[in-house]
């Protein structure tokens, strides 16, 4: 008994060390870039945001909002504070639904993590990601024009915490605290890639996640509502599971749902939303999941 859990552990230990090896450099390099862009970019991509305000931009104000969202180094309990004050200083909803929503899927950090997925699933993410926070501005401008779709009356703004002098020790404290935050569902996502390697028949699951294109996407967004905790912790899965079939568009789904249904951010979300635009948040997102991992699976 004893030789075939030492046996077993060697496998794990085999399938453990080969996925550390080809990820864990995104996931330093995507910790130091976050943190880098936390610390000396952060206030300067938020001030550019408020400059846009200034410009007559329209409905195309959306488009640098999502990107502006995306760029922003913040989880979202600090964007949603953010927004809070950039809607003081007369932010339009329907800007801040775009920055707030690409905010809510992606940041620079998650993004250096996705490239360990390949160029297509990269390119993919991050597109899906920006088309997904325009549309979110397009729909409030249009379906919530005169009604207002955000409430941040009764929210307690926090201050930031790099704050050290020393700019040195400031971005090295921030560094700490993402790998504080990450390390665990990082190294915990490594494990379940391979367990899921060693235990999980390879033809089942892409008879599931591959063949099968509209349910293994409907699988998919289904799926990244509970399972989904951390985005560096996703990425280890994530590979396996492609590498076993996953279609490009089962994965997109995957990659949309579980950031914008992860607890912490429905959380955040709920606090600016009422029952009912939090309801058409979750319905949105949904349904752009599907339909965004239809589209891909169909066309490529």
């Amino acid at each position: 008994m004893l030789d075939i859990f030492q046996r077993e552990f060697i496998y794990l230990w085999y399938y453990f060390t080969i996925l550390f090896n080809q990820i864990v450099i995104y996931w330093i390099f995507g910790i130091v870039l976050g943190s880098v862009v936390s610390v000396f970019g952060k206030d300067k991509i938020h001030s550019l945001f408020v400059s846009t305000q200034n410009k007559k931009l329209g409905v195309f104000g959306v488009v640098p909002a999502s990107l502006l969202g995306i760029a922003s180094p913040l989880c979202m309990y600090g964007t949603i504070p953010i927004a809070a004050s950039f809607s003081e200083k007369g932010m339009r909803d329907d800007w801040l639904a775009a920055f707030m929503m690409s905010s809510i899927l992606l940041n620079p950090q998650l993004l250096i993590y996705s490239a360990a997925l390949g160029r297509t699933a990269f390119i993919i993410r991050l597109v899906s990601c920006i088309v997904c926070g325009i549309l979110a501005g397009l729909c409030v401008r249009f379906f919530f024009r005169d009604k207002g779709f955000f409430n941040f009356s009764m929210l307690v703004l926090p201050g930031t915490r790099d704050t050290d002098p020393n700019v040195l020790m400031r971005l090295l404290k921030n560094i700490w605290r993402n790998i504080k935050a990450t390390g665990g569902y990082f190294f915990l996502g490594i494990v379940l890639a391979a367990l899921f390697q060693r235990y999980v028949s390879p033809d089942a699951f892409a008879g599931i996640f591959g063949s099968q294109q509209g349910f293994g996407v409907l699988m998919a967004a289904t799926i990244g509502v509970p399972l989904y905790v951390c985005g560096g912790g996703t990425i280890p899965l994530l590979l396996e599971w492609l590498r076993h079939g996953m279609s490009l568009g089962a994965a997109a789904a995957f990659m949309i749902t579980g950031p914008a249904t992860k607890i912490t951010n429905l959380g955040a979300v709920k606090i600016v939303l009422g029952s009912r635009q939090f309801s058409i948040f979750l319905v949105y997102t949904i349904v752009f999941a599907i339909t965004t991992g239809l589209i891909i699976d169909y066309s490529l």
